[in-house]
């Protein structure tokens, strides 16, 4: 079935470490620091890219990471512009030594083998081009990045599909063809790459024998039909009058999906114009606060990849120089002002069924020189917003918005 033209809004946000017995106020002051400018940049980000039409669905965490291991060797105005977009606070080391903590948190969350759930990091080099040893060390001593060299000048196509058959292997075959032909030149100089990919099933789960095709209002002119799943069980969930939020949680009890409705068939706008880091925090400590109840959840199916180049909104989010040389500034890669960014590369993918959930993105950065009662009812058959989150700090790995589910 096509989508044709609702809004239906993912928020995939990610998952690190839970049932640990510190507070979340006495957490890593660093690590808190990241997160939250990470998710104050997957905001910001979702806000330029939400006026495309049809699905939507990016990772943050991917993003910041693969712009994070490039942020390592930028120098002068370039390096201020990238913290202020990607809302890095930190000071260098801190930053990269935070961006460390949080990917072994991580780690940790998949090392208790309720949920499948990886990140792995890779540098592209030209081979015989001169960088200098302190970028790339620092690169594989928090980012785990291991250093690949290849050749662009000669063999472009053939860098470019050793690239992508890596990603491949590392998103579960879920990523395939990250890089397109022609994105890559003989000009290509190092590409930084990042994947992730997250696999769990719900806590409780749907009932196959219960899903049937019904109704999904695309607006209130337009219904299509879709798989419905359905299920009734105790559930968290809070009415916050022009929308409702429900937690699902996934095995483990280490991440949940939220999902936001909006009360009216066309209020997703409205949702989407207050969907700020501080706002969802706030909705989603109300949502975890607030006791179980018995739903009756009706949820669609769904599978999308949506797939972007973000070099053109990341500069007009204020990333100019980076983009240009001159005035790119990256000499803490080379020890030269020879390098800028030609192309953000990203892609993800998610799939929502009875079982749980699938999701992968890849971030890949081109350099180039020059009680019992009668239960609620939770019936998301019109747009709405949800997220994967970890339920004690809350990194987000993926964000997003589906138009249709079936698409």
């Amino acid at each position: 079935m096509k989508i044709k033209s609702t809004i239906f809004l993912i928020i995939a946000a990610a998952v690190i470490f839970a049932n640990y017995s510190f507070a979340f106020a006495d957490a890593d002051a660093d690590l808190q620091t990241v997160v939250k400018g990470n998710s104050d940049f997957g905001f910001d980000l979702y806000q330029k890219l939400k006026g495309r039409k049809g699905n939507l669905f990016f990772s943050p965490c991917s993003i910041s990471t693969a712009l994070a291991m490039t942020y390592a060797g930028a120098r002068g105005e370039t390096e201020k512009e990238m913290a202020e977009v990607l809302r890095f606070s930190l000071e260098r080391e801190p930053l990269h030594s935070a961006f460390s903590k949080l990917q072994s948190e991580l780690k940790a969350i998949r090392d208790r083998g309720h949920i499948k759930l990886s990140i792995v990091n890779s540098l592209w080099a030209q081979e015989g081009y001169i960088f200098l040893d302190t970028f790339f060390n620092l690169n594989e001593k928090y980012y785990g990045a291991g250093l690949n060299f290849v050749d662009f000048v000669t063999q472009t196509e053939a860098a470019r599909r050793t690239i992508n058959i890596r990603v491949e292997d590392e998103t579960q075959q879920k990523i395939k063809e990250l890089i397109k032909p022609g994105m890559l030149s003989r000009l290509t100089t190092l590409v930084l790459c990042n994947a992730i990919y997250f696999k769990g099933d719900w806590l409780s789960q749907f009932d196959k024998k219960k899903t049937q095709d019904a109704d999904f209002y695309i607006s209130k002119n337009e219904i299509i039909k879709v798989p419905i799943m359905s299920q009734k069980s105790k559930f968290k969930f809070k009415d916050f009058n022009d929308f409702s939020a429900i937690e699902l949680p996934y095995e483990g009890d280490d991440l949940s999906m939220i999902v936001f409705l909006p009360a009216k068939v066309d209020g997703l706008a409205e949702l989407e114009r207050n969907l700020t880091n501080d706002n969802v925090k706030i909705w989603i400590d109300e949502l975890t606060g607030s006791y179980g109840a018995k739903i009756l959840v009706n949820l669609p199916k769904f599978k999308i990849t949506c797939e972007s180049e973000l070099s053109e909104i990341l500069g007009g989010m204020g990333m100019r120089n980076a983009f240009s040389l001159p005035p790119a500034d990256f000499s803490g890669m080379t020890g030269k002002r020879d390098l800028f960014i030609s192309k953000v590369i990203h892609k993800a993918f998610v799939d929502v069924n009875e079982e749980g959930t699938e999701a992968a993105a890849a971030t890949a950065v081109v350099m180039e020189t020059l009680a019992i009662s009668r239960p609620l009812i939770f019936r998301a058959d019109h747009p709405f917003v949800f997220l994967i989150r970890e339920n004690t700090t809350g990194s987000i790995l993926f964000i997003g918005r589906i138009v249709d589910p079936t698409k």
